[in-house]
Protein backbone atom coordinates (compact mmCIF):
# COMPACT_ATOMS: atom_id res chain seq x y z
CA UNK A 1 0.00 0.00 0.00
CA UNK A 2 1.48 3.17 -1.50
CA UNK A 3 2.39 5.30 1.75
CA UNK A 4 2.77 2.78 4.18
CA UNK A 5 6.29 2.03 5.29
CA UNK A 6 7.51 -0.56 7.40
CA UNK A 7 10.23 -0.87 10.14
CA UNK A 8 11.46 -4.26 10.67
CA UNK A 9 12.64 -6.38 13.48
CA UNK A 10 16.40 -6.87 13.14
CA UNK A 11 16.42 -11.11 13.41
CA UNK A 12 19.43 -11.99 11.96
CA UNK A 13 21.44 -11.38 14.80
CA UNK A 14 19.63 -10.79 18.18
CA UNK A 15 22.76 -8.51 19.20
CA UNK A 16 21.92 -6.10 16.66
CA UNK A 17 20.08 -3.36 18.53
CA UNK A 18 19.91 -0.49 15.68
CA UNK A 19 16.84 0.87 13.69
CA UNK A 20 16.88 2.53 10.34
CA UNK A 21 14.46 5.01 11.28
CA UNK A 22 14.08 5.92 15.08
CA UNK A 23 10.37 7.65 16.77
CA UNK A 24 11.72 10.99 16.38
CA UNK A 25 12.35 10.12 12.48
CA UNK A 26 8.83 8.41 12.89
CA UNK A 27 7.28 11.21 14.52
CA UNK A 28 8.45 13.77 11.82
CA UNK A 29 7.34 11.12 8.44
CA UNK A 30 3.86 11.48 10.18
CA UNK A 31 3.77 14.98 11.14
CA UNK A 32 4.78 16.22 8.07
CA UNK A 33 4.26 13.77 5.38
CA UNK A 34 1.02 12.19 6.24
CA UNK A 35 2.80 8.15 6.05
CA UNK A 36 1.29 5.59 7.74
CA UNK A 37 4.46 3.45 10.13
CA UNK A 38 3.92 -0.02 11.43
CA UNK A 39 7.01 -0.90 13.05
CA UNK A 40 7.23 -4.43 14.09
CA UNK A 41 7.37 -4.94 17.87
CA UNK A 42 11.40 -6.55 19.24
CA UNK A 43 13.32 -6.83 22.43
CA UNK A 44 16.48 -6.47 21.24
CA UNK A 45 15.86 -2.57 19.32
CA UNK A 46 17.41 -0.20 21.64
CA UNK A 47 14.20 2.05 21.35
CA UNK A 48 11.30 0.60 22.65
CA UNK A 49 7.82 -0.20 20.90
CA UNK A 50 5.75 2.06 23.33
CA UNK A 51 8.40 5.00 22.00
CA UNK A 52 7.24 4.20 18.81
CA UNK A 53 3.60 3.92 19.63
CA UNK A 54 3.63 7.33 21.20
CA UNK A 55 5.54 8.92 17.82
CA UNK A 56 2.36 7.42 16.34
CA UNK A 57 3.20 4.22 14.75
CA UNK A 58 1.35 0.62 14.54
CA UNK A 59 2.86 -1.76 16.53
CA UNK A 60 2.43 -4.99 14.28
CA UNK A 61 4.46 -8.23 13.42
CA UNK A 62 2.53 -8.13 10.06
CA UNK A 63 4.13 -5.92 7.52
CA UNK A 64 2.17 -7.22 4.37
CA UNK A 65 0.18 -4.25 4.11
CA UNK A 66 3.75 -1.99 3.56
CA UNK A 67 4.63 -0.33 0.08
CA UNK A 68 8.32 -1.15 1.51
CA UNK A 69 10.24 -2.39 4.77
CA UNK A 70 13.11 -0.52 6.15
CA UNK A 71 15.63 -2.54 7.90
CA UNK A 72 19.23 -2.31 8.64
CA UNK A 73 21.09 -5.75 8.00
CA UNK A 74 20.54 -8.51 5.78
CA UNK A 75 16.72 -10.27 6.06
CA UNK A 76 16.69 -13.80 6.61
CA UNK A 77 14.82 -15.90 3.89
CA UNK A 78 11.94 -16.96 5.94
CA UNK A 79 11.53 -13.20 6.87
CA UNK A 80 11.12 -12.01 3.09
CA UNK A 81 7.66 -10.62 2.89
CA UNK A 82 6.92 -11.67 -0.88
CA UNK A 83 6.12 -9.03 -3.35
CA UNK A 84 7.10 -5.92 -1.57
CA UNK A 85 10.04 -3.87 -1.61
CA UNK A 86 12.56 -3.92 1.30
CA UNK A 87 15.86 -1.80 1.75
CA UNK A 88 18.66 -2.80 4.11
CA UNK A 89 22.57 -3.52 4.06
CA UNK A 90 22.48 -6.68 1.48
CA UNK A 91 26.13 -7.25 1.07
CA UNK A 92 25.60 -8.57 -2.46
CA UNK A 93 27.12 -6.32 -4.66
CA UNK A 94 30.71 -8.01 -4.28
CA UNK A 95 28.72 -11.23 -4.91
CA UNK A 96 29.58 -12.47 -1.57
CA UNK A 97 28.42 -16.17 -1.64
CA UNK A 98 26.98 -16.65 2.07
CA UNK A 99 23.74 -14.00 1.00
CA UNK A 100 23.49 -15.35 -2.65
CA UNK A 101 20.50 -17.77 -1.28
CA UNK A 102 18.98 -14.43 -0.11
CA UNK A 103 19.58 -13.00 -3.20
CA UNK A 104 17.84 -15.72 -5.07
CA UNK A 105 15.64 -15.82 -2.26
CA UNK A 106 14.69 -12.25 -3.32
CA UNK A 107 14.01 -12.78 -7.34
CA UNK A 108 12.14 -16.60 -6.57
CA UNK A 109 9.28 -14.34 -4.03
CA UNK A 110 9.25 -11.36 -6.75
CA UNK A 111 10.41 -8.97 -4.40
CA UNK A 112 12.22 -5.93 -4.61
CA UNK A 113 15.54 -5.13 -2.67
CA UNK A 114 17.55 -1.79 -2.67
CA UNK A 115 20.84 -1.31 -0.75
CA UNK A 116 21.74 1.32 1.15
CA UNK A 117 25.21 1.48 0.02
CA UNK A 118 24.08 1.95 -3.43
CA UNK A 119 22.90 5.40 -2.65
CA UNK A 120 25.38 7.92 -4.41
CA UNK A 121 25.43 11.64 -5.02
CA UNK A 122 26.60 13.15 -8.30
CA UNK A 123 30.00 12.66 -7.23
CA UNK A 124 29.54 8.98 -6.57
CA UNK A 125 30.00 9.61 -2.37
CA UNK A 126 28.04 7.48 -0.29
CA UNK A 127 24.75 9.26 1.23
CA UNK A 128 22.93 6.90 3.55
CA UNK A 129 25.97 5.29 6.20
CA UNK A 130 26.66 5.14 9.89
CA UNK A 131 28.92 7.85 9.49
CA UNK A 132 31.79 7.30 11.79
CA UNK A 133 30.27 5.00 14.51
CA UNK A 134 31.85 1.81 13.13
CA UNK A 135 35.32 3.36 13.40
CA UNK A 136 34.43 4.82 16.87
CA UNK A 137 33.49 1.57 18.08
CA UNK A 138 36.16 -0.11 16.60
CA UNK A 139 38.57 1.88 18.19
CA UNK A 140 37.29 1.75 21.40
CA UNK A 141 36.94 -2.12 21.37
CA UNK A 142 40.75 -2.25 19.58
CA UNK A 143 42.13 -0.04 22.39
CA UNK A 144 40.17 -2.48 25.43
CA UNK A 145 41.06 -5.39 23.60
CA UNK A 146 45.49 -4.17 23.58
CA UNK A 147 44.96 -3.48 27.54
CA UNK A 148 43.27 -6.92 27.87
CA UNK A 149 45.81 -8.72 25.70
CA UNK A 150 49.27 -7.10 27.92
CA UNK A 151 47.24 -7.71 31.53
CA UNK A 152 46.96 -11.46 30.06
CA UNK A 153 50.98 -11.05 29.36
CA UNK A 154 51.06 -9.89 33.00
CA UNK A 155 52.00 -6.52 31.96
CA UNK A 156 49.34 -3.74 33.87
CA UNK A 157 48.52 -0.55 31.57
CA UNK A 158 45.84 2.01 32.32
CA UNK A 159 44.12 0.76 28.93
CA UNK A 160 43.05 -1.95 31.10
CA UNK A 161 40.54 -0.25 32.54
CA UNK A 162 38.85 0.34 29.30
CA UNK A 163 35.35 -1.57 28.60
CA UNK A 164 34.30 -2.51 25.42
CA UNK A 165 31.89 0.26 23.64
CA UNK A 166 28.85 -1.61 24.07
CA UNK A 167 28.94 -1.21 28.03
CA UNK A 168 28.86 2.08 28.10
CA UNK A 169 25.93 3.78 28.01
CA UNK A 170 26.72 6.78 25.62
CA UNK A 171 29.43 7.52 23.17
CA UNK A 172 30.28 10.42 25.35
CA UNK A 173 30.96 8.39 28.38
CA UNK A 174 33.53 6.35 26.39
CA UNK A 175 35.37 9.04 25.12
CA UNK A 176 35.56 10.20 28.35
CA UNK A 177 36.83 7.17 29.66
CA UNK A 178 39.09 7.03 27.32
CA UNK A 179 40.18 10.65 28.33
CA UNK A 180 41.39 9.59 31.94
CA UNK A 181 43.03 6.74 30.39
CA UNK A 182 45.16 9.07 28.41
CA UNK A 183 45.91 11.76 31.38
CA UNK A 184 47.13 8.40 33.36
CA UNK A 185 49.34 7.89 30.38
CA UNK A 186 50.58 11.63 30.27
CA UNK A 187 51.61 11.47 34.21
CA UNK A 188 52.64 8.27 34.70
CA UNK A 189 53.44 6.89 30.97
CA UNK A 190 53.26 3.42 30.17
CA UNK A 191 55.94 0.48 31.52
CA UNK A 192 58.45 -0.02 29.45
CA UNK A 193 57.20 -3.16 28.97
CA UNK A 194 54.54 -2.02 26.44
CA UNK A 195 55.97 1.29 25.43
CA UNK A 196 55.53 3.12 23.00
CA UNK A 197 52.56 1.75 21.84
CA UNK A 198 52.49 2.56 18.22
CA UNK A 199 49.22 2.21 16.24
CA UNK A 200 49.24 1.98 12.44
CA UNK A 201 45.92 3.67 10.14
CA UNK A 202 44.76 2.38 7.02
CA UNK A 203 42.07 4.25 5.19
CA UNK A 204 41.23 7.89 4.34
CA UNK A 205 37.48 7.74 4.63
CA UNK A 206 34.48 7.75 7.50
CA UNK A 207 35.88 4.69 9.46
CA UNK A 208 39.50 5.62 9.50
CA UNK A 209 38.82 9.24 10.31
CA UNK A 210 36.14 7.78 13.41
CA UNK A 211 38.53 5.40 14.60
CA UNK A 212 41.38 8.42 14.95
CA UNK A 213 39.00 10.48 16.42
CA UNK A 214 38.76 8.14 19.39
CA UNK A 215 42.47 7.70 19.34
CA UNK A 216 43.17 11.37 19.17
CA UNK A 217 41.65 11.07 23.11
CA UNK A 218 44.64 9.96 24.33
CA UNK A 219 48.32 12.29 24.09
CA UNK A 220 48.85 11.50 20.19
CA UNK A 221 52.08 12.43 18.30
CA UNK A 222 51.82 11.56 14.84
CA UNK A 223 54.83 9.85 13.13
CA UNK A 224 55.10 9.57 8.90
CA UNK A 225 55.75 6.10 8.05
CA UNK A 226 59.23 7.35 7.31
CA UNK A 227 60.18 8.09 10.38
CA UNK A 228 58.34 4.75 12.15
CA UNK A 229 61.18 3.03 10.12
CA UNK A 230 63.96 5.23 11.60
CA UNK A 231 65.61 3.01 14.47
CA UNK A 232 67.40 6.24 15.94
CA UNK A 233 63.77 7.97 16.14
CA UNK A 234 61.39 5.13 17.35
CA UNK A 235 64.46 4.98 20.39
CA UNK A 236 63.58 8.09 21.31
CA UNK A 237 59.99 7.92 21.69
CA UNK A 238 59.06 9.02 25.47
CA UNK A 239 56.65 6.34 27.05
CA UNK A 240 54.03 9.55 27.96
CA UNK A 241 52.24 9.75 25.03
CA UNK A 242 51.38 7.02 22.20
CA UNK A 243 52.08 7.77 18.61
CA UNK A 244 50.02 6.98 15.10
CA UNK A 245 51.10 6.39 11.82
CA UNK A 246 48.25 7.18 9.41
CA UNK A 247 49.54 5.20 6.08
CA UNK A 248 48.88 6.25 2.33
CA UNK A 249 48.53 3.73 -0.29
CA UNK A 250 51.35 4.87 -1.53
CA UNK A 251 53.35 3.88 1.68
CA UNK A 252 52.23 0.31 1.42
CA UNK A 253 52.07 -0.49 -2.19
CA UNK A 254 54.56 -0.41 -4.94
CA UNK A 255 54.75 -1.68 -8.74
CA UNK A 256 55.48 -5.40 -9.39
CA UNK A 257 59.52 -4.95 -11.12
CA UNK A 258 59.15 -0.96 -11.54
CA UNK A 259 60.77 1.96 -10.97
CA UNK A 260 57.31 4.00 -11.57
CA UNK A 261 55.58 6.09 -8.31
CA UNK A 262 52.56 5.03 -7.19
CA UNK A 263 49.45 6.10 -9.17
CA UNK A 264 45.98 5.03 -7.57
CA UNK A 265 45.18 5.64 -10.95
CA UNK A 266 46.63 2.92 -12.30
CA UNK A 267 46.47 0.94 -9.20
CA UNK A 268 42.61 0.70 -9.52
CA UNK A 269 42.91 0.07 -13.12
CA UNK A 270 45.74 -2.68 -12.76
CA UNK A 271 45.54 -3.88 -9.27
CA UNK A 272 47.61 -6.92 -11.14
CA UNK A 273 50.55 -5.04 -10.88
CA UNK A 274 51.12 -4.14 -7.43
CA UNK A 275 52.32 -5.54 -4.43
CA UNK A 276 51.81 -4.94 -1.00
CA UNK A 277 54.94 -4.69 1.43
CA UNK A 278 52.68 -3.41 4.58
CA UNK A 279 54.97 -6.58 6.02
CA UNK A 280 57.86 -3.98 6.74
CA UNK A 281 55.98 -1.77 8.96
CA UNK A 282 54.62 -5.02 11.13
CA UNK A 283 57.78 -5.34 13.46
CA UNK A 284 57.25 -1.57 14.61
CA UNK A 285 53.38 -1.31 15.35
CA UNK A 286 51.75 -2.19 18.30
CA UNK A 287 48.40 -2.42 16.71
CA UNK A 288 47.04 -2.14 13.02
CA UNK A 289 43.39 -0.43 12.35
CA UNK A 290 42.37 -1.34 9.11
CA UNK A 291 39.91 0.81 7.31
CA UNK A 292 40.44 0.42 3.87
CA UNK A 293 38.07 -0.47 1.15
CA UNK A 294 39.36 -3.68 -0.78
CA UNK A 295 38.45 -5.78 -3.46
CA UNK A 296 39.11 -9.16 -4.84
CA UNK A 297 42.16 -9.28 -6.82
CA UNK A 298 44.18 -6.01 -5.01
CA UNK A 299 46.82 -7.09 -3.09
CA UNK A 300 46.12 -7.28 0.89
CA UNK A 301 47.56 -4.78 2.98
CA UNK A 302 48.35 -8.07 5.77
CA UNK A 303 48.82 -12.17 4.63
CA UNK A 304 49.23 -14.93 6.59
CA UNK A 305 52.41 -14.91 5.52
CA UNK A 306 53.14 -11.93 6.84
CA UNK A 307 51.77 -12.78 10.39
CA UNK A 308 53.62 -16.18 10.21
CA UNK A 309 56.88 -14.32 9.77
CA UNK A 310 56.51 -12.03 12.37
CA UNK A 311 55.71 -14.65 14.80
CA UNK A 312 58.21 -17.12 14.10
CA UNK A 313 60.80 -16.70 16.31
CA UNK A 314 58.63 -17.40 18.76
CA UNK A 315 58.97 -14.19 20.81
CA UNK A 316 56.24 -12.31 21.45
CA UNK A 317 56.19 -8.94 18.69
CA UNK A 318 55.56 -5.84 19.24
CA UNK A 319 51.70 -6.33 17.27
CA UNK A 320 49.55 -7.13 19.85
CA UNK A 321 45.91 -6.33 17.99
CA UNK A 322 44.94 -6.11 15.18
CA UNK A 323 41.19 -3.92 14.53
CA UNK A 324 39.96 -5.29 11.43
CA UNK A 325 37.07 -2.90 11.28
CA UNK A 326 36.47 -3.06 7.44
CA UNK A 327 35.97 -6.95 8.24
CA UNK A 328 36.36 -8.26 4.42
CA UNK A 329 36.35 -11.81 5.59
CA UNK A 330 39.93 -13.61 4.16
CA UNK A 331 40.50 -10.55 2.38
CA UNK A 332 42.52 -7.12 2.63
CA UNK A 333 43.84 -8.73 6.20
CA UNK A 334 43.76 -12.38 5.42
CA UNK A 335 43.94 -13.34 9.03
CA UNK A 336 40.49 -12.25 9.79
CA UNK A 337 39.38 -15.58 9.48
CA UNK A 338 35.98 -14.61 10.39
CA UNK A 339 33.82 -11.95 11.54
CA UNK A 340 33.11 -11.65 15.38
CA UNK A 341 30.07 -10.22 17.12
CA UNK A 342 30.14 -7.48 19.68
CA UNK A 343 29.24 -10.68 22.35
CA UNK A 344 32.26 -12.33 21.29
CA UNK A 345 34.42 -10.17 19.91
CA UNK A 346 37.90 -11.09 19.38
CA UNK A 347 40.30 -14.21 18.42
CA UNK A 348 43.73 -14.73 18.10
CA UNK A 349 44.83 -15.49 15.13
CA UNK A 350 46.53 -18.85 16.33
CA UNK A 351 50.43 -18.96 13.77
CA UNK A 352 50.84 -22.48 15.01
CA UNK A 353 47.63 -23.90 13.77
CA UNK A 354 46.65 -21.29 11.24
CA UNK A 355 42.73 -21.26 13.21
CA UNK A 356 41.22 -18.94 15.19
CA UNK A 357 41.07 -19.25 18.94
CA UNK A 358 38.21 -17.12 20.63
CA UNK A 359 39.95 -14.26 23.24
CA UNK A 360 42.84 -13.33 23.76
CA UNK A 361 45.32 -15.82 24.88
CA UNK A 362 47.90 -17.70 21.60
CA UNK A 363 50.94 -17.66 19.75
CA UNK A 364 49.85 -14.68 17.14
CA UNK A 365 47.95 -11.27 17.32
CA UNK A 366 43.97 -10.75 18.80
CA UNK A 367 41.81 -10.03 15.62
CA UNK A 368 38.85 -7.93 16.57
CA UNK A 369 36.43 -8.27 13.67
CA UNK A 370 33.14 -7.08 14.87
CA UNK A 371 31.23 -6.75 11.77
CA UNK A 372 28.14 -5.08 12.87
CA UNK A 373 30.32 -1.96 14.85
CA UNK A 374 27.61 0.70 14.96
CA UNK A 375 25.53 -1.29 16.58
CA UNK A 376 27.89 -1.78 20.22
CA UNK A 377 26.92 2.76 19.89
CA UNK A 378 22.74 1.98 19.20
CA UNK A 379 21.11 5.13 19.55
CA UNK A 380 23.51 8.04 18.33
CA UNK A 381 24.27 5.35 15.60
CA UNK A 382 20.53 5.29 14.56
CA UNK A 383 19.79 8.94 14.93
CA UNK A 384 22.49 9.82 12.79
CA UNK A 385 21.74 7.61 10.03
CA UNK A 386 18.17 8.09 9.98
CA UNK A 387 18.96 11.71 10.03
CA UNK A 388 20.85 10.71 6.09
CA UNK A 389 17.87 8.19 5.18
CA UNK A 390 14.92 10.42 6.27
CA UNK A 391 14.45 12.63 3.00
CA UNK A 392 14.29 9.78 0.92
CA UNK A 393 11.73 8.00 2.56
CA UNK A 394 8.82 10.03 1.39
CA UNK A 395 9.90 9.24 -2.38
CA UNK A 396 10.32 5.46 -2.01
CA UNK A 397 6.92 5.36 0.42
CA UNK A 398 5.17 7.20 -2.60
CA UNK A 399 6.48 4.70 -5.53
CA UNK A 400 4.57 2.06 -6.94
CA UNK A 401 7.00 -0.90 -6.88
CA UNK A 402 4.07 -3.24 -8.94
CA UNK A 403 5.48 -1.54 -12.18
CA UNK A 404 8.10 -2.67 -14.09
CA UNK A 405 11.74 -1.12 -13.20
CA UNK A 406 11.50 0.41 -16.92
CA UNK A 407 8.03 2.59 -15.42
CA UNK A 408 9.04 3.32 -12.00
CA UNK A 409 8.55 6.85 -10.80
CA UNK A 410 11.63 7.10 -8.83
CA UNK A 411 14.55 9.53 -9.00
CA UNK A 412 17.68 8.19 -10.38
CA UNK A 413 19.98 8.21 -7.30
CA UNK A 414 17.05 5.56 -5.53
CA UNK A 415 16.51 3.82 -8.78
CA UNK A 416 20.26 2.86 -9.57
CA UNK A 417 20.32 1.31 -5.88
CA UNK A 418 18.06 -1.15 -6.69
CA UNK A 419 19.60 -5.05 -7.30
CA UNK A 420 16.82 -6.97 -7.63
CA UNK A 421 12.95 -6.14 -9.09
CA UNK A 422 9.44 -8.49 -9.18
CA UNK A 423 11.80 -11.46 -9.74
CA UNK A 424 14.43 -10.23 -11.80
CA UNK A 425 17.83 -8.69 -11.66
CA UNK A 426 18.08 -5.07 -12.54
CA UNK A 427 20.62 -4.23 -15.62
CA UNK A 428 23.11 -3.09 -13.71
CA UNK A 429 23.31 -6.24 -11.76
CA UNK A 430 22.95 -8.93 -14.05
CA UNK A 431 26.35 -10.80 -13.74
CA UNK A 432 25.24 -11.59 -10.15
CA UNK A 433 23.36 -14.59 -11.85
CA UNK A 434 26.56 -16.34 -11.95
CA UNK A 435 27.15 -15.90 -8.40
CA UNK A 436 23.87 -17.29 -7.82
CA UNK A 437 24.24 -20.49 -9.73
CA UNK A 438 27.66 -20.85 -8.42
CA UNK A 439 26.07 -20.47 -4.55
CA UNK A 440 23.44 -22.98 -5.68
CA UNK A 441 25.83 -25.74 -7.27
CA UNK A 442 28.17 -25.35 -4.23
CA UNK A 443 25.26 -25.63 -2.13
Amino acid sequence: MQGTIGIRQEDKDKAERRAALTPDHVRQLIGEYGLRVIVQPADNRIFHDQEYLEAGAQIDADLRQCNIIFGVKEVPIPSIVPGCAHIFFSHTIKAQAYNMPMLKAFLDTRSTLIDYELIVSETGKRTVFFGKFAGYAGMIDSLWAWGQRLALEGIDTPLARLRQAKEYASLEAAKQAIRSVGEEVRRNGLPQAAAPLICGFTGRGNVAQGAQEIYDLLPVQELSAQELMKAATREELPGDRVYKVVFSKADWLRRKNAEAAFDDAHFKAHPEQYESYFADYLPFLSMVINGIFWLPGQPRLISRQDVHDLYRSGQQPRLRVIGDISCDIDGSVEVTLRATSADNPVFVYDTDSGTARDGFAGHGPVVMAVDKLPTELPREASQFFGDALLPYVPALAATDFTRSFEELSLREDLKQAIIAHNGQLTPRFRALRQAIAAAQAGA
